[in-house]
């Protein structure tokens, strides 16, 4: 279903299931216009009532009504069930924490973490006026890292 903002009468396409019959509201993506929406304001239900203007019985305006309403929303409903899902908004199912998934955070977490002792180090004399012992506890750091890797190295072995 094609609706048109009445603010900046921009259309959109939505999905007639998103609508219930006691209306909604919606917002217009471009100009932000809020604005209340409801079924009896469509295109065909106007053209029903310009169908109707020539009977003069009430009961077969009214037969003839539920008839096209019928006809009508058969069509919507097979058109609707022919094309893809275009809702306003789609959600997807949020994905697992799976291994690889967990190995490519350390990765990233290893990487982070590196990069910032890169720039402790390349900006040290700068930093260092504000943080006085940055130089020893780098000095500590980079022990300790040489430490754990002898250690690795030696567990191998």
């Amino acid at each position: 279903m094609i609706i048109s903002c009445p603010s900046c009468k921009k259309k959109f396409e939505i999905d007639v299931n998103l609508i219930p019959k006691e209306g909604r509201n919606l917002q217009c993506g471009s100009c932000l216009n809020v604005w209340f929406y409801k079924f009896e304001q469509s295109i065909p239900d106007l053209e029903i009532k310009d169908d109707l203007k020539d009977l003069k019985e009430d009961d077969d305006k009214s037969e003839i009504k539920k008839d096209i309403k019928k006809e009508t929303f058969s069509n919507k409903k097979n058109y609707n069930e022919n094309r893809k899902d275009k809702a306003l908004v789609k959600y997807e199912k949020k994905t697992k924490l799976t291994f690889v998934n967990l190995i490519g955070y350390f990765i990233v977490l290893f990487l982070s973490f590196a990069a910032l002792l890169l720039v402790l180090d390349t900006f040290q004399p700068q930093i260092s006026q504000k943080i006085p012992n940055l130089e020893l506890i780098l000095f500590n750091f980079y022990e300790t890292l040489l430490d754990i890797y002898l250690f690795i190295k030696d567990l191998i072995r």
